[in-house]
């Protein structure tokens, strides 16, 4: 079955499905090594970690291509592309579809904030018209050589327009062709609880540590009819986190050793990157 067509049904058993972002093919490597069916390509962590910058509409087509043909290489399991506001009109809508689908994307991710497009989860945010964001959409639909192909409309109407206004939104994008929505940073519990009942289409629930939305368990978000689950940047925080604890114990003691717990062992980190099997292919080419 292709990773598509695995998407697809994961999407569509509304069971929650657990997916953390990665932000270049390593990290990938480690989500699918640990057992996670789908990775978003995320635009917040590919902006933080490749260019040291905020979430604020940094990230290009081109950055977001070149990642997702890295981590398609790198892994096996569906992927989903955060590909911002679509990088400009409709036909630059149409232009990004065909240019990440062959990159190797499962679904696309678009949303309907005025470029330059920042956090979903910062305050400034403003939208544009729904007409317009309609369009995009139908826009990404008719782009996509591959029916399997999935669109996801993400709209953050809610921190400018309100909750019902961005439900409201969320089903437009439904009946333009969308196939996953996604309702970004809703506030309250009772919204997320109220999203699955209210939209018919599959849905995402964005968990942003640290965010505006409430935190709720997978199994909760499964048992309210979720289709997708996102930790974004779990492994973004948790790759900070842990390079700042190395490296202040590398600061104060001037060394750190592989039995501190601080590092993955080395021989780890050349099975994470698959050194025995380029060894093997070294042998049948000597």
């Amino acid at each position: 079955m292709s990773t598509r067509k695995q998407l697809k049904q994961l999407v569509e058993a509304r069971r929650g499905v657990l997916v953390p972002g990665a932000f270049n093919a390593l990290s990938a490597k480690v989500i699918e090594d640990l057992g996670f069916e789908a990775i978003y390509v995320t635009g917040a962590g590919v902006t933080n970690m490749w260019f040291g910058m905020p979430d604020q509409g940094f990230m290009g087509l081109a950055e977001i291509a070149d990642h997702t043909a890295r981590i398609r290489d790198a892994v096996g399991v569906p992927l989903l592309v955060d590909a911002d506001t679509g990088f400009g009109n409709a036909l630059n809508v149409y232009h990004t579809v065909r240019t990440l689908e062959r990159a190797g994307a499962d679904c696309i991710q678009l949303e309907d904030q005025v470029a330059p497009k920042r956090c979903g989860h910062f305050s400034g945010k403003e939208v544009i018209s729904t007409e317009e964001a309609v369009s995009k959409i139908k826009a990404a639909v008719d782009a996509r050589r591959d029916s399997d192909f999935l669109v996801m409309a993400r709209t953050d109407a809610a921190a400018t327009h309100g909750f019902e206004a961005a439900v409201e939104r969320a089903q437009q994008f439904a009946e333009a062709g969308a196939d996953i929505l996604f309702v970004e940073a809703v506030t309250k519990a009772e919204e997320v609880r109220a999203l699955p009942r209210r939209l018919p289409k599959p849905q995402l629930m964005n968990m942003v540590i640290g965010g505006k939305t409430p935190i709720f368990n997978a199994d909760q978000l499964a048992e309210l009819g979720y289709g997708i689950v996102l930790y974004a940047n779990a492994a973004l925080q948790g790759a900070v986190a842990g390079m700042q604890k190395a490296l202040t114990v590398l600061r104060d003691q001037k060394e750190v050793q592989e039995s501190s717990g601080l590092v993955a062992p080395f021989a780890e980190r050349q099975r994470l990157v698959g050194k025995p099997g380029w060894d093997a292919l070294e042998k049948r080419y000597t």
